[in-house]
């Protein structure tokens, strides 16, 4: 049985005089990564501080709405990103590029201006344009960078390519010269518009929620495989990924911890009501690879781990969010984290207390439904991929058996702007 409560929270959305918006697109920033010394040399259009180039970058929206919005991210830059053209058009296919809707090309503005100056550490949301939306489109995003910081602020796991020219080609729908490379650099998120609130949904966590070997372009995260579900729920529910590869619950990684993190890339995202936290896996693993234990330092760091979902759970009520908590799936068949007898058994006595009755509004249990029962330690072979994350089937598996029960609400017939 997966779901163990119910939530009945009330998160009441932002109303504007033409409806409600709501978050449909999101990805989690990080600063970004430094290269392997023996990395290619990175050429231009891509070679950072970015100058004079134009970005165009796909995202598929998870809500309809007759209208969006984008919000642009310099979050980990040290300098101002300066854009001095911006537009968003509907994509009609992806192959080999995307090929966009001509008809549908329309120019993003902020405070009613062409150029947008985002100073550092900042985030900014774009004006509104009317843009009609089904659940399921695709949406190319596309700006000129004249000036940007060298720190960049991306979504290196977008498992999806984005694309790049030298100068300014916003107002253009073809760039056949384009330069593609994974990740999404300043998009931050995408909020449609829609007539009235609906549930929505953000799922967070590490590398299984981003979507570790997922094909670029594939749309197999479980996430994606939800989205489907979700669209086609009475009443449609919108949901937004804020996944990190090698994220953590306590400690910086590849990205931002999720405590530190957990307003901005949950708590704040548009009408969100609900929340799926699937974190842990590298807390635990990165406590014990290449390094000795001691019953002393796992007692400590279970602690600190009931301490931060603890954490997630009080600020998630405070916001008037349903916080879905996960169990941490099997990893005994990692090589990369190699874990003894000891560190499974903190593994089990972390879920055995994220299974206990109010730690959270509600509890998914991905490690009964992903386990092996002949080794619980490990993960069934047919949704295994690599020890430690699910292969696509295992991705599939895990959408299917979400129970939606648990994104039903009624709101309230009048809330206000925050």
């Amino acid at each position: 049985m997966l779901l163990l409560a119910a939530c009945s929270s009330v998160r009441t959305p932002a109303e504007t005089p033409s409806g409600v918006w709501t978050a449909a697109w999101g990805s989690a920033q990080l600063a970004q990564p430094t290269p392997p010394a023996d990395a290619k040399p990175v050429t231009p259009p891509w070679r950072q501080p970015m100058r004079d180039v134009s970005l165009r970058q796909i995202v598929r929206v998870s809500a309809a709405g007759s209208a969006l919005r984008v919000q642009v991210s310099n979050l980990f830059g040290e300098a101002p990103l300066v854009l001095d053209a911006m537009a968003v058009a509907r994509v009609a296919g992806l192959d080999p590029q995307p090929q966009l809707d001509a008809t549908t090309l329309m120019p993003l503005r902020f405070d009613d201006r062409a150029e947008v100056i985002v100073p550092p550490h900042t985030e900014v949301w774009s004006d509104p344009v009317a843009l009609a939306l089904p659940a399921g489109a695709e949406v190319a995003v596309q700006w000129h960078v004249q000036t940007g910081p060298a720190q960049a602020s991306v979504h290196p796991g977008s498992r999806m390519r984005s694309w790049a020219v030298a100068g300014s080609r916003v107002g253009a729908a073809s760039w056949p010269d384009a330069m593609a490379q994974e990740g999404w650099w300043h998009l931050a998120a995408v909020d449609v518009l829609t007539p009235g609130p609906r549930p929505v949904l953000v799922a967070t966590g590490d590398s299984i929620t981003d979507g570790y070997g997922v094909p670029s372009g594939s749309y197999q995260r479980w996430t994606d495989t939800l989205a489907q579900r979700l669209a086609a729920a009475s009443p449609p529910v919108a949901i937004v990924n804020t996944g990190i590869g090698g994220g953590r619950l306590l400690r910086d990684g590849l990205g931002p911890h999720l405590v530190s993190r957990f307003e901005r890339d949950v708590l704040a995202r548009s009408g969100v009501t609900h929340a799926v936290v699937l974190i842990g896996v590298n807390d635990l693993g990165t406590s014990h690879r290449g390094r000795p234990t001691t019953p002393a330092s796992r007692a400590a760091l279970l602690a600190e781990l009931q301490a931060g979902f603890s954490d997630l759970a009080r600020r998630a009520r405070e916001r008037g969010v349903c916080l879905i908590g996960a169990t941490v799936m099997p990893y005994g068949g990692s090589g990369y984290y190699a874990p003894q007898p000891e560190n499974e058994a903190d593994r089990q006595a972390l879920n055995t207390w994220l299974r206990e009755p109010g730690r959270f509004d509600a509890l998914v249990d991905f490690d009964a439904l992903m386990r092996d029962p002949a080794r619980p330690s490990h993960l069934r072979a047919e949704v295994d991929n690599d020890g430690l994350h699910p292969s696509l089937a295992g991705y599939r598996a895990m959408a299917e058996a979400f129970p939606l029960a648990l994104l039903s609400r009624r709101y309230p017939a009048r809330v206000s702007a925050p």
